[in-house]
């Protein structure tokens, strides 16, 4: 019998250890090593022979020769997540759906096995709630759920040979957290359960060609919960992101080998589940009421189409040591460059002031393009004047004051024409060739043309 092999393994960063320590020295987080056994291999197996090792030659192929071919992809029925996967699924690809407690992962799921169970072999493996509870939230959700086949296990030795059987083109886990391997002795949803429960049904859907989505837990900070080669095995990771208090859902690819990895895509929660959004920008742009000082709109380009969202700024007399800056929707960090920035080139010093950046709706801005918004809308709180309803503003604002182009201005001038805006503030490289009818573009150099115009 093989002799067990004792390993500790950091949960956050996959980092192994001869023994057990408080903190990883990779990451820097504390309580995060676990301990794990596996058989180690026979050293006959590894055996020397004349000229190399035991066992099989690869056959080599030059690169040049390869014959290409066009992956067929499996379409959804949703147009939001046909999006986030870069159209479709791909036959033999494994693909990762996170998020928190009550967004809506299984809803998702649910959804699209019972659309896809109308034209192929779907397989609903469940292993945190019964049969029962998924043909209750079906009933619920007035699915067509015929065809589609569910089972209850979480041995990933019976799903695999039940999915041999049953050759299933598409097989659904819900949850990888709760699966186990028998022949190890740790607890489910370990480290060392975890890891190799994903690498065996990993195995399996390359090996059959079978599309395999399975559903993953995240941790308090967001990220995916288990070992970090997780992401690794994988070849799409996707995050469904969505506060208690909204309806809306939001969702986005971490990870994707087919597929680019900004695109966005947003769902609604009615009655009968998850609904896509076909025009984003309007929900995000639900500005009712009076203008009000400290708010102003811009254009992000997430993954191949534009978005409309608002930025709000409020600036209020700091009382504390030292002023507040709290950024929701952008980088922290951003937020303090670009004061500095209002500062030396603007005039405007609110080095006293608490700062205060919300992007409505909950979406997250990574990109430069609304580094020009948010100073507008600090200036406008700051000096307390309204920035016009109908005005958008983008541009990427540089440490001397330079107002620099972003990518695709000619599409986000064309999409706020869409949505009725009659005056854009571009960067001067940014001017479209076309301008859309009823759009008057004005072209800034520099910060304090930009401000000048409030």
């Amino acid at each position: 019998m093989a002799k067990a092999k004792t390993q500790f393994v950091c949960t956050e960063c996959g980092a192994d250890y001869r023994k057990w320590m408080g903190q990883c020295l990779q990451c820097n987080a504390w309580n995060t090593i676990s301990e794990f056994r596996e058989a180690s291999v026979k050293s006959s197996q590894t055996r020397h022979v004349a000229g190399g090792f035991a066992g099989q030659r690869a056959q080599l192929q030059s690169l040049d020769q390869v014959e290409l071919e066009e992956l067929p992809r499996v379409e959804t029925g949703s147009q939001e997540l046909d999006r986030v996967l870069g159209g479709g699924l791909v036959p033999g690809s494994v693909v990762l759906l996170g998020g928190h407690p009550g967004a809506g992962k299984s809803t998702l799921l649910l959804q699209t096995s019972c659309r896809l169970a109308r034209d192929v072999k779907v397989l609903y493996v469940t292993g945190e709630e019964s049969v029962q509870q998924i043909a209750m939230r079906s009933r619920r959700l007035q699915l067509e759920s015929h065809g589609l086949q569910v089972m209850a296990e979480t041995d990933v030795n019976t799903i695999i040979n039940t999915a041999n059987d049953f050759t299933p083109n598409v097989m659904v886990i819900d949850s990888i957290q709760v699966m186990f391997n028998p022949e190890l002795q740790s607890a489910p949803g370990s480290v060392a359960q975890v890891r190799e429960a994903a690498a065996a049904l990993t195995r399996y859907a390359k090996q059959s060609g079978t599309i395999l989505l399975i559903v993953g837990h995240v941790t308090k900070d967001g990220s995916l919960a288990g070992p970090k080669v997780l992401e690794h095995m994988i070849d799409a990771s996707i995050m469904l992101e969505g506060s208690e208090d909204s309806r809306y859902r939001t969702l986005r690819a971490i990870k994707n080998r087919f597929g680019a990895v900004n695109e966005l895509g947003v769902f609604a929660m009615v009655e009968n589940g998850l609904r896509d959004v076909k025009n984003p920008s309007a929900i995000f742009l639900n500005r009712e009421g009076e203008s009000a000082a400290g708010s102003t709109v811009t254009v992000i380009w997430e993954g191949t189409r534009p978005l409309l969202v608002e930025m709000q700024a409020l600036v209020d007399q700091g009382y504390g040591t030292a002023p507040k800056r709290l950024a929701v929707g952008m980088e922290p960090q951003r937020l303090g460059l670009l004061l500095a920035a209002l500062h030396r080139h603007g005039g405007l010093h609110v080095g006293d002031q608490d700062v205060f950046i919300n992007v409505v709706g909950g979406v997250k801005v990574a990109e430069t393009s609304a580094d020009l918004a948010v100073i507008m809308a600090i200036a406008s709180s700051f000096r307390d004047r309204v920035i016009p309803r109908d005005w958008v503003v983008f541009g990427e604002v540089g440490l001397s004051g330079e107002i620099r182009p972003v990518s695709s201005g000619q599409e986000r001038v064309t999409e706020a024409a869409k949505h009725g805006f009659t005056k854009a503030i571009v960067p001067q490289a940014n001017v479209p060739r076309k301008i859309p009818e009823g759009v008057e573009v004005v072209a800034v150099t520099k910060l304090q043309q930009a401000l000048e115009l409030l």
